[in-house]
């Protein structure tokens, strides 16, 4: 493990040693009481951000936030299609300002044939 992301609320001495005799970074902001500020990685933190999002949006599914599977395999394929629908939204995004151009799907991709 590279770095530990963490939140302001474990900010503390006691903490961030234990991380650092594990060999590992510590990138937690400082609370801002704290006399003597430490610094922290900024863009890590923003990585820390996202994936606090990426949960908060999980847990608006409420199979996803209130663990309705019976084992952790459907619990955890659940999870994964919840993750993927959030997911294609932004990569078509990506796509079309990528190619300046709005997706299109090919004619008669709709349609259905017998």
């Amino acid at each position: 493990m590279e770095a530990l992301l963490a939140d302001k609320g474990y900010d503390a001495d006691a903490i961030r040693e234990e991380i650092a005799s594990a060999n590992v970074k510590a990138v937690i902001p400082a609370k801002s009481n704290r006399r003597d500020p430490i610094s922290h990685d900024k863009a890590k933190c923003k990585w820390h951000n996202q994936i606090e999002r990426l949960f908060n949006k999980l847990k608006n599914w409420r199979r996803v936030a209130t663990r309705y599977d019976k084992t952790r395999k459907s619990y955890l394929g659940f999870v994964a299609i919840a993750a993927v629908k959030l997911w294609i939204p932004f990569v078509h995004d990506v796509n079309r300002l990528r190619n300046g151009t709005p997706y299109r799907l090919p004619k008669g991709a709709l349609t259905q044939s017998r």
